[in-house]
């Protein structure tokens, strides 16, 4: 069989989530990817990365069928629909948000099978890889109850219909006849967690407590535009991105699928970016959902406090979910990688990038919280001015830039217009609050990288701002010099700029971030068009007054999400999602742009 028929696409999947951890359902009904406990925990199931080592949790009608997969309103509760000739059943894939004694360390995955019409025989094979497939494992059953256990991780499985093991894996054959269903309830057990059972009574329960849990959290979103049901999936996507016990919000849940299918672009995302999480909390803010803000401004306090002598500067690029910063990097040389992509990574060597940008998305982030949230505390404005002098002192340095690109450090514009705003921002929280500041020193820094920009950033032949100093490369990354405020969205320099990136960078609406070939970043093969950047495109256009564009290229972008309203990072020649999925930077783009299009239709 080949790679494409022992593979789901990577979007043919939907995301459950208790604000630990994720996992992928396919639309065939099987789990492919699952990590336990925690996101960045090695995986348990991760047949989307090695379809014969990686492990699965199947789950499906046991004739041919077409399948059907939809959220239940409102929710992150997924339903995959089988559609046979005998009848119409259904899994109810979802996992509890638990915060109560006791229950935090409980990580459980329900599955409940329903016949709804008709009558339907049912499959079911549980194969739990542990550590990545590294580690064995042993099976037995226990009154019923299927018990896993690897050196560092016991999972039980309680099912109310029988068990029989497989070699390392336990299987279940069932039929159910209309208003009949099935239970199945992976549990994290050891310690202080003993197995249990989940009877069908009992998942009902959690079945309608998280239900209501996620309609309660949607509820606070001020959200009543057009796109509401694009924009609410996406905010719930956020969500279930957001590591509860942290704050830390994941740029996506998984790590190495592949920008491009047999490529080396292939990355592990399971951490906390400080630009993407940053920009989360500003959609989310935009959204109404202060309390996810407040708990990632809990995290930069306790985690990212300004430090020295980093080859990064005082801030990293990303953190552990915990905030640890050691995120080495190493090859999973026994996986094959989705569809044949490898290399599988774990662990991120980007971590030690020189990122200046990220002062910009984090300093503008603490300023909005600071607007609409709650006001800073004077602990956190000191630690907001140790960054801004630190900036002033080092904005003119060449880094990796925004793309983290592997071919040297350069004089990223992005970079130097990020500096820009780290300090104006900071600037408005002194003048606004009356706090103390070295504001000379600031406007002067400031200025400086106003003048620098205009003067080195500007290419004459080109007619726009390009992607570094005195170069001619255009870079997407530039969309965001009018929505940060830095030049007036309807100056000539800008709209002769986005006249460049339309002709060069933009595909049907779709925007890449730029040309590897003219802009080499140190790696091999080519990408998708990169979907951030085509909601920031919508944006430009916005702000520029385009507003007919504006719509078209929104709803054109629309177009290319999967059947739940969910996109990966990037997107392929051929229109299929790219890369690690779901993407956060994706989807809080698409929230943005959502806001500001509906608000200026009016």
């Amino acid at each position: 069989m080949t790679d494409a028929g022992r593979y789901l696409p990577i979007a043919e999947h939907g995301l459950i989530g208790d604000l630990r951890s994720v996992a992928l359902v396919g639309t065939n009904g099987t789990i492919d990817w699952y990590c336990c406990p925690a996101f960045d925990s090695p995986s348990v199931f991760g047949s989307i990365l090695d379809a014969g080592r990686g492990g699965c949790f199947e789950l499906a009608a046991a004739v041919p069928a077409r399948t059907k997969q939809f959220y239940f309103p409102d929710t992150n509760v997924l339903i995959t629909r089988f559609f046979t000739g005998d009848g119409v059943g259904e899994v109810q894939d979802f996992m509890p948000v638990t915060g109560g004694a006791g229950e935090a360390e409980r990580h459980r995955l329900i599955r409940r099978v329903l016949c709804v019409r008709g009558a339907l025989p049912f499959r079911t094979r549980v194969a739990p890889r542990f550590d990545y497939g590294a580690s064995a494992h042993t099976v037995r059953l226990v009154e019923g109850m299927a018990v896993f256990e690897s050196e560092k991780l016991t999972l039980s499985l309680t099912s109310t219909v029988p068990l029989e093991c497989e070699g390392p894996d336990v299987r279940a054959d069932f039929k159910l006849s209309e208003g009949e269903s099935a239970v199945f309830a992976l549990d994290q057990v050891g310690g202080e967690v003993n197995p249990r059972r989940c009877a069908r009574t009992e998942a009902e329960e959690q079945f309608a407590a998280t239900v209501t849990y996620w309609r309660r959290w949607l509820s606070a979103s001020r959200y009543r535009g057009r796109w509401r049901e694009m924009v609410h999936r996406s905010a719930l996507t956020l969500k279930l991105l957001t590591y509860g016990p942290t704050g830390a919000i994941v740029a996506a849940p998984t790590t190495s699928l592949p920008e491009q299918l047999g490529g080396e672009r292939n990355w592990d995302y399971r951490y906390l970016w400080v630009r993407d999480a940053a920009f989360c909390v500003y959609a989310l803010l935009r959204l109404g959902f202060t309390d996810e803000a407040e708990a990632f401004m809990e995290f930069v306090t306790r985690h990212i406090t300004p430090g020295d002598g980093k080859r990064s500067g005082p801030l990293q690029i990303m953190y552990g979910i915990d905030g640890r910063t050691d995120l080495s990097e190493t090859e999973l040389t026994h996986l094959e990688g989705h569809q044949g992509s490898a290399p599988v990574r774990v662990g991120n060597a980007a971590a030690d990038q020189l990122q200046l940008d990220i002062y910009g998305a984090l300093i503008d982030s603490v300023y909005l919280y600071d607007k609409w949230a709650r006001p800073v505390s004077s602990d956190q404005w000191d630690d907001v001015c140790a960054l801004v002098d630190w900036v002033c002192a080092h904005w003119d340095q060449p880094d990796e830039g925004v793309w983290e690109t592997r071919g040297g450090r350069k004089s990223f514009l992005y970079s130097r217009l990020m500096c820009w705003v780290a300090i104006e921002r900071a600037i408005r929280m002194a003048h606004r609050r009356g706090l103390p500041a070295d504001l000379r020193r600031w406007q002067e820094a400031r200025d400086a990288i106003y003048r620098r920009i205009h003067s080195h950033g500007w290419s004459p032949r080109r007619r726009a701002f390009v992607q570094h100093e005195d170069g001619d490369v255009l870079d997407a990354a530039v969309l965001m010099m009018p929505l940060t405020k830095f030049i007036a969205p309807t100056d000539p320099k800008w709209l002769s700029t986005l006249d460049a990136l339309t002709e060069d960078l933009v595909s049907d609406s779709l925007v890449y971030r730029y040309d590897p070939l003219a802009s080499p970043d140190g790696l091999r093969g080519d990408e998708g068009t990169f979907s951030i950047c085509s909601f920031w495109y919508v944006e430009a256009l916005v702000h520029a007054g385009r507003l007919d564009e504006a719509r078209l290229a929104f709803e054109k972008m629309l177009t290319y999400a999967n059947h739940l309203g969910l996109f990966a990072e990037e997107i392929s020649q051929t229109g299929e999602q790219q890369g690690n999925f779901p993407q956060a930077f994706t989807h809080l783009a698409l929230i943005s742009a959502a806001f500001n299009l509906d608000r200026a239709l009016g």
